[in-house]
């Protein structure tokens, strides 16, 4: 744990002589808090944009016939019936 406090440069309170994980972890606690709401905030953004960018792609496609509907050709057993 000194290791770990050390490596975070965490220094002592007044009147103590060594960290303790109290503090240590109650600024770990919030800094974790913090980044979780954040995180969500950030997923949250991305999302929007992705379901914008969709909904824009959709739009195009619309737009756009996918497929081409051609004549229909008289070249059936109805047709040849049909002429005779």
């Amino acid at each position: 744990f000194l290791e770990t406090a050390a490596y975070f440069c965490m220094k002592t309170k007044m009147g103590e002589k060594e960290v303790s994980p109290h503090s240590f972890f109650s600024i770990w606690h919030e800094f974790s808090s913090d980044f979780k709401d954040f995180w969500k905030k950030e997923n949250k953004l991305i999302l929007q944009e992705r379901v914008k960018e969709a909904e824009e792609v959709c739009r195009q496609k619309k737009g756009k016939s996918l497929y081409n509907i051609r004549p229909k050709h008289d070249s059936g057993i109805v047709s040849k019936n049909c002429s005779n």
